[in-house]
């Protein structure tokens, strides 16, 4: 498989990863959902939030109970969670490894949380759980991370593209990060 099709692969879209939060939470919160409940949370039509549903209703990843409730099934349980833990994790290695503005982090975490295969959300989830063990390699590799200025190396030397600056300019040499 080419790799950009891998993307057409994953469980579910951001849209339907927001409505199985927003069942979750709405449930959580008080003890039902419908689907005019979703649709107000999401701030969206309640045609729009029907049309969903049913398509995760599909799926396996919703159902319906008696008194048109909505819920989440056993797999959409187990999804949210994924889903949710790798916000999480995303989120704290933004702000806290990467030091990414809190509110930058919690959009770039969202827009990635889904994405994440389980193998990679783990092995993200180690890296964190590492960084913040407070083990004396962990606390040398921060302290060194947090105090590197990054520049720009010459357009031939650049990891990343290699015929142009990695940082997205043309004068290579000239741009840097404090991380």
């Amino acid at each position: 498989m080419e790799t950009w099709k891998s993307f057409a692969a994953n469980s579910v879209t951001h849209s339907a990863a927001h409505y199985l939060m927003a069942i979750e939470e709405l449930r959580e919160k008080s003890g039902y959902a419908r689907i005019s409940d979703v649709a107000r949370h999401l701030n969206i039509t309640k045609g729009s939030a029907s049309t969903e549903i049913k398509g995760l209703k599909n799926r396996g990843l919703v159902a319906e109970d008696e008194n048109r409730f909505v819920l989440l099934t056993d797999i959409g349980t187990k999804l949210v969670k994924q889903i949710v833990q790798s916000r999480r994790t995303l989120q704290y290695f933004l702000t806290k490894i990467l030091r990414v503005e809190p509110e930058q982090a919690k959009i770039d975490a969202c827009k990635i949380e889904h994405l994440l295969s389980e193998e990679t959300a783990t092995r993200l989830l180690c890296l964190v759980q590492y960084l913040r063990s407070e083990k004396p390699p962990a606390d040398e590799f921060l302290k060194n991370f947090h105090q590197y200025h990054f520049e720009c190396p010459s357009a031939d030397s650049c990891v990343s593209l290699g015929d142009s600056c990695c940082l997205g300019g043309e004068d290579a040499g000239s741009k840097h990060i404090d991380v």
